[in-house]
């Protein structure tokens, strides 16, 4: 299985024979208003470009076999995207996004409840809370997925804290590799709505047989966290050997 950080919370994978896009934001930079009410700064994002030249992209999005969504939050599913995609990919998705999927023209969505078997690719979806309180309510439902073939599991959390959602899914699917959306997104009232670093640590010393992957950072105004904070504090902790802080456009094999 070969993983691709694109950018932010964007990953390309390749696994079983099938190329998956995940959670594609695919604007060039400064395309959009910034994130409002940001506890970061107030820069019109992306704030960095796309990881290859613009000639790629279309390269790219031909070779898809799916897209494979934790939630429709602009920063995961943005209006460059809409523009792009065919709309007869297959488009894999929680449940809660599937008539608004449609009702934007995708004729392929195939929600995934509890488990779908896809193409040789078994796909688990699991809960998270993005977010605390009432912010947290306001966020909506978000997913996470784990990816099951060729004798790995990689666990993609989404837009989640530290939470028993997650813990839960830990315990159930011991994955061997751990995405996480890191980045300490937070608004200028309320707790983070996505990982910290010390989250971002939870999680390894929770699951000591996985190599974790932090993402999700220096894309988006609203994320308080960059990647020397995380890097630092993995240092901290002698968590540089098993957890990783991958740049844009780098590939990882798990």
């Amino acid at each position: 299985m070969q993983v691709q950080l694109i950018r932010h919370a964007t990953l390309l994978l390749k696994v079983a024979g099938k190329t998956i896009l995940v959670d594609p934001m695919l604007a060039p930079r400064f395309q959009y208003d910034p994130v409002l009410m940001s506890a970061g700064n107030d820069q019109r994002i992306p704030l960095v470009d796309l990881p290859f030249g613009s000639e790629e992209l279309p390269q790219l999005l031909a070779s898809l076999d799916a897209v494979l969504l934790t939630h429709t939050h602009p920063d995961h599913w943005d209006a460059t995207t809409l523009e792009l995609l065919a709309k007869h990919l297959p488009i894999l998705a929680q449940p809660a996004d599937t008539e608004m999927l449609r009702a934007q023209g995708f004729t392929n969505v195939q929600p995934i409840e509890n488990q779908l078997d896809w193409k040789g690719i078994r796909l688990y979806r699991t809960s998270g809370q993005h977010g605390t309180g009432e912010i947290g309510q306001q966020m909506g439902t978000v997913s996470g997925f784990v990816v099951e073939a060729e004798q790995a599991r990689l666990y993609i959390a989404g837009d989640t804290i530290w939470c028993e959602e997650v813990s839960a899914a830990l315990d159930q699917y011991q994955p061997n590799a751990i995405v996480l959306n890191a980045g300490a997104a937070q608004f200028l009232v309320g707790d983070p709505i996505t990982m910290t670093a010390a989250e971002v640590v939870k999680v390894a010393q929770y699951a000591p047989q996985a190599t974790v992957y932090a993402i999700h950072t220096e894309t988006v105004n609203h994320c308080t966290e960059d990647r020397a904070a995380i890097q630092k504090l993995l240092e901290q902790n002698d968590l540089t050997n098993r957890v990783h802080v991958p740049a844009d456009g780098e590939w990882i094999t798990i």
